[in-house]
């Protein structure tokens, strides 16, 4: 599967942005999709993550009730909303979707495949 990850940009914070992930290829549907991110320097962070049908999402407390993930399988896309934002937010942002059955969600190497990452800035 091919993730093309869109909408990333500059906002400050309090603002809002919104990211989208476009899959092409195999079963989206099939997948469990997340985001992570990652400052220069740092591990990839764990972000978000949704299940293959939708039914059930998880989050990095430092992003726990302001942003949100949700998901289109006919459509191809899974998407970030992401609210009340602070500057801690600022990295480039990554889709990922993993096919495996795996023990923790939030383990970057249990992802399958990647987008290409989207650049958030957020000022203070």
């Amino acid at each position: 599967v091919q993730l093309q990850a869109s909408g990333g940009g500059l906002v400050q914070a309090g603002g809002s942005l919104r990211l989208s992930c476009a899959a092409s290829g195999r079963t989206f549907s099939g997948y469990r999709m997340a985001w992570f991110r990652q400052d220069p320097g740092k591990e990839r962070e764990f972000v978000a993550v949704i299940s293959f049908s939708g039914d059930w999402t998880d989050y990095a407390n430092s992003v726990k009730g302001r942003f949100t993930i949700s998901r289109d399988n006919a459509k191809n896309t899974v998407t970030l909303q992401m609210n009340s934002l602070k500057p801690e937010d600022t990295a480039t942002y990554y889709c990922a979707a993993g096919i495996r059955v795996v023990a923790d969600v939030r383990i970057a190497g249990l992802y399958d495949y990647w987008g290409q990452g989207t650049l958030v800035t957020v000022s203070s």
